[in-house]
Parts: C-alpha cells; structure tokens; sequence
C-alpha cells in the first residue's frame, strides 16, 4: 500500500525523462509555455502524442481552452530555457527566439524536436489533466537531449546512430 508521497515521487524520479517546453496561446493571442516531462507517444497510426498539467497550474485554462499546442523537446544545451520556464515570470517569452507554428503557437529554436498538435482530448486523472494531442507536424534534429533523472538534470553519454 502507497502511504507517502515523496517515496512515491521519488521512485518516479529513477525513470529519466525527456524536458519539454509546451507552449500555445491563450485567449487573447499571448504566447504561454512551461517545462513539462510528462510527454510520451500514444499512437503511430495516427500519430499521438500526450503530455499532463497539474490542476494546480495558472496555465491550465489556456490549455485546455486552446486549438494547437506544439511540444519543444529541449536540447542539452537548453536547460537555462528549461528553468525559465518552470518558473512563474512576467513575460517567459522575452528574448526567447521562436517562430509561430499551427494555429500560431511558438515554435522554439534550437530544440531536438518538436511536435505541433491539434488538441483532440483531456482527460482527468488524479490531480492532473492528461492532454491528447494529434501530431499534425513534426521535425527532429541530431542534438543530444536534456534529460531529467533523480530530481535533476542528466545529460546522456550520446552517440547518434549511424545509418
């Protein structure tokens, strides 16, 4: 039987992750985005993706109320962005170089990969809401990723594949 949450989260915490950067526009067309690594493929055929936000989040309503979400998996060298962006900031996007995608919300530049989504569902789970996303464009580059492992940072010893 699960009694703590901490030896709960912290169990969690042996599986590394990936960083994102989920980003959209709210209802007045600002750009809205935070650090998320709660990103995993649902399907191949369509491709789907999903990611999850707590409750809790002042962002919430903008994503749940959005048409398009793009997911900007970071690169290594992109953990300063990282931090910006799981902290509460006036204007998270100042000096921050991107590009509008689908449904105009911002691409960042630099990343590993991103994946630009049309919202195809929610669904409630637990004190979080998990978002389906239909992946309606993407693009990876060779960049070695920004991993997330043990409460921390990780940076993988990476050897791209060779064709």
């Amino acid at each position: 039987m699960m009694t703590d949450h901490r030896d709960f989260r912290t169990a969690l915490g042996r599986f590394a992750t990936g960083v994102t950067i989920v980003t959209t526009l709210d209802a007045t067309g600002r750009p809205v985005g935070l650090t998320a690594n709660s990103f995993n493929s649902v399907s191949l055929d369509p491709p789907m993706v999903l990611w999850s936000l707590a409750r809790s989040s002042r962002n919430l309503g903008a994503f749940e109320r959005a048409t398009h979400y793009a997911i900007n998996v970071l690169a290594s060298d992109q953990r300063a962005l990282s931090d910006r962006f799981a902290r509460p900031a006036q204007d998270r996007f100042a000096d921050v170089d991107w590009c509008p995608g689908l449904g105009g919300v911002p691409v960042l530049a630099g990343v590993t990969a991103v994946f630009q989504c049309r919202h195809d569902a929610q669904v409630e789970g637990g004190d979080h809401i998990v978002f389906l996303g239909a992946v309606e464009a993407f693009e990876g580059r060779e960049r070695e990723p920004l991993l997330y492992h043990g409460g921390r940072y990780a940076t993988p010893r990476y050897a791209p594949a060779r064709p």
